[in-house]
């Protein structure tokens, strides 16, 4: 059972190996207008983004690449084509759950539930990277 947003796989993520950092690919697709009737889909998912901005920070987890979705160069995405891709590195699987199921995330989430049609996050362990390991980023004591 999940203490989080409708939708966490929470006991998958917790049956995973947790031995590093894991990169979370978020696929969402917004809504034409947000649900709060403040704006389109898009303005509400960017006021989540703000309030999640801080505690992303506060946990290690960084934005590593976000971008809007131009179509399939491969494959059929069927009936759920996507908006926008967002790589979010979280230092553990354990980080990722603790941001996700705090009250602070529940309020910030309200917005993203207001401005998103569809939203799925694939976990994806780390084979291999350009950017450096949390431990290489620490300093020297």
């Amino acid at each position: 059972m999940s203490t989080g947003p409708y939708g966490l796989n929470e006991d998958f993520v917790r049956g995973l190996p947790d031995d590093g950092p894991v990169v979370m690919v978020n696929l969402v697709r917004f809504k034409a207008a947000s649900a709060d009737g403040d704006g389109s889909g898009w303005d509400a998912y960017l006021r989540y983004s703000k309030g999640f901005a801080a505690l992303m920070k506060a946990i290690g987890a960084t934005i590593l690449w976000a971008g809007k979705v131009e179509g399939a160069a491969f494959g059929d995405v069927g009936d759920r084509p996507w908006d926008f891709v967002v790589l979010v590195r979280y230092p553990s699987r354990q980080a990722f759950l603790e941001v996700l199921t705090s009250e602070d995330y529940a309020r910030a989430n309200r917005h993203r539930e207001n401005g998103v049609e569809d939203h799925m996050i694939l976990s994806a362990s780390e084979t291999y990277s350009k950017f450096p390991s949390p431990e290489a980023l620490k300093p020297a004591t």
